[in-house]
């Protein structure tokens, strides 16, 4: 697409154009939190350790000033409860001043904040008290959420409180058929990893199962902790909605300007022919069964970036030559307006697409990834679906996890050795298309 094409595709006046990260994946040196720890343990299966990540906790100044230089409006980040609160009931003040600092730079260079309660990282301390299956994770999550409102509240408009609040029940799923292809074919095992829309190792988690237990009990005080990221109960599931749904609560006791949702990792589920009851159970896993928790949201964080297509039997694997990402999964940008509209059908308040991107070495696919999803998110509202913004995944590239930094979805590039940062021309496309 030439650059005079490019230019044309114009979102209106006050809709968000931006970008997205998360403190553990960009910040450095997130020491108390259960990631962190799990990156330390002698069988971790993360690839490498996330360290200094961006150094974003010391650069986030010089990184908004690239956001606003290249035209974009809004930028969704996480504020990190294992450095706010570090230890049961002791909130951090300077932490606290940190992220204020954070939210002011973003007001100071005409950038939305879009803040993000929690990212996939808890305390350590809130994992050794059962973690994301315990009820009194809702009270800790509520008060938590009472305290950012109270000190930060007043310069933000937009919270999420908990991302993917889904990904444990596909975590669930992906697990049980990783462990059955493995049964199957090693060679065939790692293809499920691409089945789920996080950096995730099972390949290796699977082989070091037998040294987990005794170093989780170690770090955790439990053989199986029950983070965020794992695998997750039906009642967990629903733990993580009246969590979410507390700190809905507690954030507009003290700010009932703010608007509050959450968001979810959601597939484009396809039915080939004979698959659409597999289909329908999966979306209805996937999104509709959380409908009657975030009904009264004022909005829905959308994060999606590929499709799922099922039949007969179940899931398909990727059609034959498709192009894959870096991540395993297919390049289909087109998901995103299908998923859009998906949601439309059953949520009716205002959506936000919190997250889509790319992982690609190749910058003119991530180019072409975004002028495609955009021109999906236009058609949309040009039918009137109220999509108020998009978040490119991500900003910049970083730890994906337990991919480690071998994952480039970014805009921006990160040299690993100086920390300088290079603005690729993905970044300059996205700027471009504000009204």
């Amino acid at each position: 697409m030439c650059w005079k094409e490019r230019n044309e595709m114009k979102f209106p006046e006050g809709f968000l154009i931006g970008a997205a990260t998360a403190a553990h994946q960009v910040e450095g040196n997130n020491r108390n939190s259960d990631y962190w720890a799990q990156e330390q343990m002698p069988h971790s299966s993360f690839a490498e350790k996330s360290g200094q990540a961006c150094d974003h906790y010391h650069r986030y100044e010089e990184d908004i000033r690239l956001i606003a230089k290249a035209g974009l409006n809004a930028y969704r980040f996480s504020v990190e409860w294992a450095r706010i609160e570090p230890e049961e009931g002791c909130f951090d003040e300077a932490e606290t001043e940190h992220y204020r600092s954070v939210i002011r730079c973003c007001r100071e260079n005409h950038v939305e904040p879009v803040v993000t309660l929690m990212h996939f990282t808890s305390p350590v301390w809130l994992i050794r008290k059962g973690g994301w299956e315990a009820e009194s994770t809702i009270g800790y999550f509520r008060r938590y959420a009472s305290y950012v409102a109270e000190k930060l509240g007043n310069e933000i408009q937009y919270i999420c409180t908990i991302n993917e609040a889904n990904m444990g029940l596909q975590l669930a799923a992906i697990e049980r058929r990783f462990r059955l292809m493995a049964m199957q074919a090693q060679s065939q095992a790692s293809k499920a990893e691409g089945t789920v829309q996080v950096g995730m190792n099972f390949q290796k988690m699977m082989e070091n199962m037998k040294y987990a237990a005794m170093e989780n009990a170690e770090f955790f005080g439990t053989p199986e902790p029950r983070i965020f990221v794992s695998s997750r109960t039906p009642e967990g599931d629903a733990l993580v909605m009246r969590a979410h749904q507390a700190a809905k609560e507690a954030i507009k006791a003290v700010h009932p300007e703010i608007k509050v949702g959450i968001t979810l990792s959601l597939h484009d589920v396809q039915a080939v022919p004979g698959g659409e009851e597999r289909a329908a159970e999966a979306w209805k896993e996937e999104f509709s069964h959380y409908l009657p928790f975030i009904r009264d949201d004022d909005f829905l964080g959308v994060q999606n970036y590929t499709r799922m297509q099922y039949g007969a039997e179940g899931q398909l694997p990727c059609p034959a030559g498709a192009e894959l990402t870096q991540m395993e999964y297919e390049f289909y940008p087109e998901a995103l307006e299908h998923v859009i509209r998906k949601v439309h059908a059953e949520f009716k308040g205002d959506l936000i697409v919190t997250e889509n991107g790319v992982a690609t070495s190749d910058d003119s696919r991530r180019v072409a990834f975004i002028t495609r999803a955009l021109q999906g998110v236009q058609s949309c509202m040009a039918d009137g679906i109220p999509v108020k913004g998009y978040c490119y995944w991500s900003l910049m590239d970083n730890f994906e996890w337990q991919k480690g930094y071998a994952m480039t979805f970014g805009l921006v590039a990160v040299d690993r050795e100086t920390m300088e940062r290079t603005p690729k021309d993905s970044l300059f496309l996205l700027g471009e298309m504000r009204g």
